[in-house]
This record gives C-alpha cells, sequence and structure tokens, in this order.
C-alpha cells in the first residue's frame, strides 16, 4: 500500500512536469475514511475515534476540492499530493 502511494506521487510530479508546457495541471487528492455507509458500526465507531474533529468525510468532502482542482481558481496548482483526511494520519 505505501509503495503504491508513493508511486503515485511520483507519477503525479512526473506528469505535472511533461505536461505543464501543454497548460495540463495534475494533481492528486488522497482521501482518508469516507462515510460511504458502507462500514459496520463498529469498524466505524473504531475509525471515528482516531478523527479530532469527530467526524469522517462524506463524499462531499473530497469531491469539493476535485471541484476545486477542476476550477481556473486553482490555476497556479500542480504537482500536489492532497490529503483530505481531517486530520486522520496526524492523530492516530
Amino acid at each position: 500500500y505505501a509503495a503504491s502511494k508513493a508511486a503515485i506521487a511520483g507519477i503525479t510530479l512526473t506528469l505535472s512536469d511533461e505536461l505543464a508546457a501543454r497548460n495540463i495541471r495534475v494533481n492528486t487528492v488522497n482521501p482518508g475514511p469516507v462515510d460511504t455507509g458502507y462500514m459496520t458500526d463498529e469498524v466505524r465507531r473504531h475509525v471515528l475515534e482516531q478523527f479530532p474533529g469527530g467526524r469522517m468525510a462524506t463524499p462531499d468532502d473530497p469531491a469539493r476540492l476535485v471541484v476545486w482542482l477542476l476550477s481556473d481558481e486553482s490555476q497556479w496548482v500542480t504537482g500536489q499530493v492532497i490529503n483530505t483526511e481531517g486530520g486522520f494520519s496526524r492523530w492516530k
């Protein structure tokens, strides 16, 4: 898993360099746990205990970032690996 994430980060950087001359931006969104209704109650409680904000993301949370990345407002953002996980990885 860690090797795959590192590979995706590397691909993001490489593609952002290679495609910049064509005005193509390349970014990666790394969502943390998203409450989609597929977790058992036990797993959901365990995951929630690890969030500093007391809630998991809804599908709309990472989606809003993607919409922004696709907009002209983010035209100076490229080659980024963006974690959308509400601080989950810092508090485990």
